[in-house]
């Protein structure tokens, strides 16, 4: 599988080679803003049958393809695959979100956790991985990605998603060592997760540090990053004669760029709290970056949309090293349409920027 995709915009970008135009594509492209998602969806019977079954996620992955021209495709999976193979038990209830039947509170099972053995215990991720590269058939490349340590952490500790972080803040504060054993072998099985999705045909990989904002700028610096910087240096960087970039996302991580980008990750995404231009004014030698427009502008209309899309193009300027991304994940409650607004002035509004 060493073909070159015939569009490689987002690959070139995301390693600040030249190219034509800004490439495109959304975080949570495939989702419940799309009605056929929504279909195939309910053929599963639950989001976590749908990650489980390859062709349902094949499926999935290429639904927003086929309406919008994206530069890229994105696996259709969770980031919380990799602790539900650790034995965690997670479920999806309707309308709260993901939690686990046994999250992690006494000492003794924090020691005991293992690495999980991709090719074992998530070989469906790496099945969906091969099949959806067969089904691309080389017409764009395909991302494949997992959750930071700490951000996987903190679903694993609390049970869920939280407002506050208190039981894993707690723990970050008082058992510290209890909290660094768990980045340990979170890192360790992020990496081998990532790498086995290279092996299967991922292009491009992206660590998602969706809580990495939730910490003080220490914690942050002790508990998040460096587990991070582990997972970069630790990735398979050619595959099959080709590059494999990597991007690093930490919403809310608009203080500690240059530290973000000095991990060795060739990409780092923005939330839309910043400034895509100070951004790069800050890191923009160094790596290429992913962002940034808040999803909300989604639920405008398309002259507003496309307004808004030009300020992000023109805050980054002229060049290469940019790849067009949400702030964050787009909306179930966004028009399909407003979405495809968005694609294509990018597309169109771009172009000058790379003349």
């Amino acid at each position: 599988m060493s073909n070159k995709p015939k569009n490689d915009t987002f690959l070139r970008a995301l390693l600040r080679q030249p190219t034509e135009y800004t490439p495109v594509w959304m975080m949570r492209q495939a989702g419940r803003y799309l009605p056929e998602y929504n279909q195939t969806r309910g053929r599963a019977g639950d989001f976590l049958s749908l990650c489980k079954n390859p062709n349902l996620a094949t499926e999935v992955t290429m639904q927003p393809l086929a309406r919008f021209p994206l530069d890229a495709a994105i696996l259709f999976s969770d980031i919380l695959t990799i602790p539900d193979a650790m034995g965690l038990g997670l479920y999806f209830s309707t309308g709260e979100g993901p939690k686990f039947e046994r999250p992690l509170r006494d000492e003794w099972e924090i020691r005991d956790l293992a690495v999980p053995d991709p090719n074992v215990h998530l070989r469906y991720v790496m099945d969906a991985v091969s099949q959806i590269r067969k089904t691309l058939n080389n017409e764009v490349p395909l991302i494949g990605f997992a959750g930071s340590p700490f951000t996987l952490a903190c679903y694993m500790v609390e049970g869920g998603s939280s407002s506050d972080f208190a039981l894993v803040k707690t723990m970050l504060y008082q058992r510290p060592e209890l909290l660094h054993h768990i980045l340990d072998i979170n890192a360790r099985a992020v990496t081998s997760y990532l790498n086995a999705q290279i092996e299967a045909g991922a292009q491009a990989v992206m660590i998602f540090d969706s809580w990495g904002g939730a910490l003080s700028h220490a914690a942050y610096h002790e508990f998040s990053l460096p587990y991070m910087e582990q997972i970069v240096s630790g990735l398979i960087r050619e595959h099959n004669g080709a590059t494999i970039p990597n991007i690093i996302f930490t919403k809310g991580g608009g203080l500690w760029l240059e530290s973000i980008a000095a991990t060795g990750c060739n990409a780092v995404g923005l939330d839309w709290a910043i400034d895509i231009g100070q951004a790069r004014a800050r890191i923009g030698d160094k790596v290429a970056l992913q962002g940034n427009l808040d999803p909300n502008v989604l639920f405008s209309n398309p002259d507003a949309i496309r307004a808004e899309v030009g300020k992000v193009l023109a805050s980054y300027g002229k060049g290469s090293g940019h790849v067009f991304n949400l702030g964050h994940g787009i909306s179930q409650f966004t028009k399909p349409e407003n979405a495809g607004a968005m694609v294509e002035a990018v597309h169109e509004l771009s172009k000058p920027y790379h003349a």
